[in-house]
């Protein structure tokens, strides 16, 4: 075999995992000065039922980080004091219904973690994807649970970066950021 083919198979070899875990990122809409991002907003509508609905973040403007850098597009969608966590869940994880109770950003970087909205809807997000749970101060209607439901999907133990803003107000309607 010759040493261009062993290159080639070899390079192919080491994009697989690489394109394995690519695949599920959430996908940048690449539109002339307007990107937008894909994310699930977990709201609270004003009778306190949680939902998810899927939005489109699109509030970018172009700067750059450095004096003398090229330019690239930002969106601040919360200022103030923030916590950032990484949190990991081991395999089977299941954290029962609860509530926010402060708006956070949630980034799955490894496994599957799923979200139960209190309307029923249901989402599965892999790494790469976006949620944004602004379910603060839910009401329970009857003996109805309030708040999510969330957990590890499968076998895996499931990765997440978790950034919380104390000082964020829920916005009680979905998508916001748009």
């Amino acid at each position: 075999m010759s040493i261009q083919k062993r290159l080639f198979l070899l390079l192919g070899a080491l994009s697989v995992p690489v394109l394995g875990t690519a695949a599920y990122a959430t996908p940048i809409e690449d539109k002339p000065s307007f990107p937008t991002i894909s994310y699930w907003d977990n709201w609270t509508d004003p009778q306190g039922t949680t939902h998810l609905t899927k939005c489109k973040m699109s509030t970018f403007h172009e700067d750059s980080l450095t004096p003398d850098g090229d330019k690239i597009m930002l969106s601040s969608s919360h200022d103030g004091p923030a916590t950032v966590t990484l949190r990991v869940q081991p395999p089977h994880w299941k954290g029962g219904w609860s509530e926010s109770h402060q708006v956070q950003w949630i980034v799955p970087l490894s496994g599957i973690y799923f979200v139960k909205a209190m309307d029923g809807t249901s989402v599965e997000l892999n790494p790469g994807d976006i949620l944004l749970s602004e379910d603060v101060a839910p009401v329970a209607h009857g003996s109805d649970p309030k708040g999510h439901l969330s957990g590890n999907v499968g076998d895996a133990a499931v990765a997440l970066q978790v950034l919380q803003f104390g000082d964020a107000t829920p916005s009680h309607t979905p998508c916001q950021w748009q």
